[in-house]
């Protein structure tokens, strides 16, 4: 009996350890971070390779959890969860399930759960460099157009704009500084379209423009910086004449009025010339 008792023991044991064996080979995803660029946000993770897959849960209040419907029994390592956040402005946590291919019988409490850091799309996702004109109003001032650019959020078969996403919430900060010079000046902008004035007459100027959202934490507050754009100095036209020039421009007009002077004396002297009328002589 007492065999028998320590045989039923052993086998326990046996079993308690290779399942404890089985587990530490089951896969659990790490290194869990968001990715979001122009709002478009990806979950990544690293996990050993293996022939699990993973299931991607999220959710907004951490009790009710929504499958992500292109993220279940994946063998990749990420997961698009772009179209799930269109509540743009919440904080949203991800949980990364581990599943045995083609298993349906484990116990869904014992497999490997990795959680997300929560993510907030309107205040954490990065923005790219924005796209811009620039156009001499007169020898002051120019405009600066902004393109309000593209995101990766569709709605009803729309692709949202980055204005359409933050509304009001969206500013432009202008950087300007004259070409050559490291004085910088900065302008906030409301809207896409921006004047630049008390600009020095006949002064290249360079520019450069970013995203600009105040509601953010300060490390977030501003999207990437455009490139570079620089303006030609414009300077009234008499003003950029050379002196070679002005004295090619005198001789040329003393040349024509001498030649209109001389063509005008010509043409009187013609008209009042005396005419001689010839007469024939006569036999006495």
């Amino acid at each position: 009996m007492a065999s028998l008792i320590y045989v039923f023991y052993l086998g326990v044991c046996l079993s308690a350890w290779v399942t404890k064996i089985a587990d530490s080979n089951v896969p659990k995803a790490e290194n869990v971070r968001w990715v979001s660029l122009d709002f478009k946000t990806i979950l990544t993770w690293t996990a050993n390779a293996s022939d699990h897959t993973y299931t991607v849960l999220y959710s907004w209040d951490d009790n009710n959890w929504n499958e992500s419907p292109n993220c279940i029994q994946v063998s990749e390592s990420e997961c698009d969860l772009t179209n799930e956040f269109l509540a743009y402005d919440r904080a949203y946590s991800a949980d990364i399930k581990t599943e045995p291919v083609m298993d349906y019988n484990n116990d869904q409490e014992e497999l490997p759960h990795t959680f997300s850091p929560k993510f907030n799309p309107y205040r954490q996702s990065n923005i790219s460099a924005v796209k811009f004109t620039v156009r001499a109003v007169d020898e002051s001032r120019v405009m600066v157009n902004i393109t309000d650019h593209l995101t990766g959020i569709y709605k009803d078969a729309k692709q949202l704009s980055i204005r359409d996403v933050l509304r009001n919430g969206l500013k432009y900060k202008i950087s300007y500084w004259k070409s050559g010079s490291t004085g910088k000046r900065d302008i906030i902008s409301d809207s896409s379209i921006a004047e630049v004035s008390e600009l020095d007459a006949g002064v290249s100027y360079c520019f450069m423009v970013a995203a600009y959202i105040p509601s953010r934490t300060k490390t977030k507050q501003h999207g990437a910086w455009s490139k570079q754009h620089c303006t030609h100095g414009q300077r009234n036209t008499l003003q950029e004449l050379s002196v070679g020039a002005w004295v090619g421009a005198v001789f040329s007009l003393f040349t024509v009025i001498i030649i209109v002077v001389t063509v005008t004396v010509l043409c009187c002297r013609q008209r009042n010339k005396p005419l001689h009328t010839s007469q024939s002589s006569q036999p006495i």
